[in-house]
This record gives C-alpha cells, structure tokens and sequence, in this order.
C-alpha cells in the first residue's frame, strides 16, 4: 500500500491522480498575478506530481471559489491559462468565496511510479534543472524590483518528459516543491536510507545564492535517486544511515526548508 505522503495516489490500470490547491494570500496576489498566469500555475504545480510518478497527463479536473464580483473574462483567462500546459480541463465545480482559491486535480497513468521510498545505499541523487530561481522571483515581487526570475515564479516548468525517462530506472522520484532542504530529507526519511547532498554540485539559477538555491521553493525540478547518474545532473549520493547531511566546500552545513504550517 502506498504511504499517504507519497506525491500521487495510484489506482487500478497505472492511473494516477494527485491534487493540489492555491490560496490567494497563501500561495499567489493577484496584485502580482494574471489571471492566466495563475491558471498555469495551478495546472503546472499538478502536473509536476504527476512528471514524478513518470505519468502521462490525461485530464485535469478544476475548482474555482472565487469573490462574485470576479469578471467574467478573468475567468476565462485563468481557464485559458490551464489549457496553454496542453492538458484538457474535463470538469470541477464553481463556488463564491471571499478570496480565489483554485484547486486541480491531475490525472494520468504510469508504468512504473517509483514513489519516494525506494532508495538504496550506492544510489546517486540527481536533479533535472537549476534551483533558486522561483525563490528569487518571489523575492522581487515582495521588494517591487526587476528580476528575470519573475517569469519563473510566475510559470514552473512542466518536466513530464524528463519524469517518464527517470521512472524508467529510478528507485525513487519526487518533485522539488518546498526545496531541497525540506524535500531531500522526506526522500531519505521514506527510503531508510542517509543522503549526502554536496551543495557545491547544485544547479543554481543565474546569480542565485547556494542557500537559496538550496532552501527555496517552488522550482518544481525533480528529484531522484538512480543507480547511475547518466545524462542527469548529480548532486550527492545516498548510504547506509538516516537524515540528511549538505555539504559546503567539504564542510557540513545546517539548512531548514520550507514549512507549510511554520
């Protein structure tokens, strides 16, 4: 049986569905967020579970609460948002609420969805792209300055194809949500495995720091644990032990990640 923790749940068949839900105030403003910008982002945020369970999307089913006042064509821009990531929206319901939340569900279906939990001592981690960069848009959206990371922030890469050549072989995979320095250690946790993290070989947007890289979220990039690194980028290993240990210039580094409920 799968842990409730895993990123999907998987059904008879190979499909596969996960859920997530972004609250205005919590996780966009629409001070800063288009309508169809936010579309894709709720869409995007789904999608990259199902890029870790090595899925192919079939449809996505949509809530919208929204205040009444909402024009019309900002819904269908949000709606128009969704359909850019080229998956079909195939229901979901609407409701009045005093703030947007926009909740989706993705559905797919996988051969192979390794799950969080199946790393080995002697595997290398690997990761698909360079972190930081939705961090660093975040920050400056909040300060009101000019990044190139904005777009970043704005709309996450979908890496769907990059998640069905890793599950191939992968003994574990999972999306980077919350940063590596929360995430890696919910790998090594469900695996009973230790991960050593050189934060050295981390892939780093443009002008981005090694901390941030590290411990911001939202890069959306996927995170594995192969028997061997091939084309991906290798970050660190995993051995006999438990938790999780950065390393810095040969140096051991404390990093706290993101929590939803700090």
């Amino acid at each position: 049986m799968r842990d409730v923790t895993d990123d999907v749940a998987v059904l008879a068949g190979g499909l596969v569905v996960t859920q997530d839900a972004l609250v205005e105030d919590v996780h966009f403003r629409r001070a800063w967020t288009s309508w169809r910008d936010l579309g894709w982002k709720a869409a995007a945020v789904n999608l990259s579970d199902l890029a870790a369970a090595g899925a192919e999307p079939e449809a996505l089913i949509v809530t919208l609460a929204a205040p009444a006042d909402t024009p019309l064509e900002a819904v269908l821009e949000l709606y128009e948002g969704l359909a850019e990531t080229g998956v079909p929206v195939r229901g979901g319901d609407t409701t009045r609420a005093d703030t947007v939340t926009l909740a989706v569900t993705a559905l797919g279906r996988s051969e192979r969805v390794p799950g969080r939990g199946g790393a080995q001592a002697g595997d290398v981690l690997v990761v698909t792209g360079a972190l930081g960069g939705s961090a660093a848009g975040l920050d400056a959206l909040e300060s009101g300055a000019e990044s190139p990371h904005v777009e970043r922030h704005r709309r996450p890469p979908l890496r769907l194809a990059e998640g069905r050549k890793l599950a191939v072989t992968a003994h574990a995979l999972m999306d980077i949500s919350d940063g590596l320095a929360a995430d890696v250690p919910r790998l090594a946790a469900a695996s009973g495995v230790r991960c050593v993290v050189d934060l050295d070989l981390v892939p780093r947007a443009d002008g981005v720091s090694v901390e941030l890289a590290a411990m911001g979220g939202e890069d959306y990039e996927l995170l594995a644990a192969l028997p061997a690194a091939g084309i991906w980028t290798a970050i660190g290993a995993c051995e006999e032990g438990e938790g999780v240990v950065f390393v810095r210039d040969g140096v051991r580094v404390e990093l706290t990640g993101f929590d939803h409920f700090r």
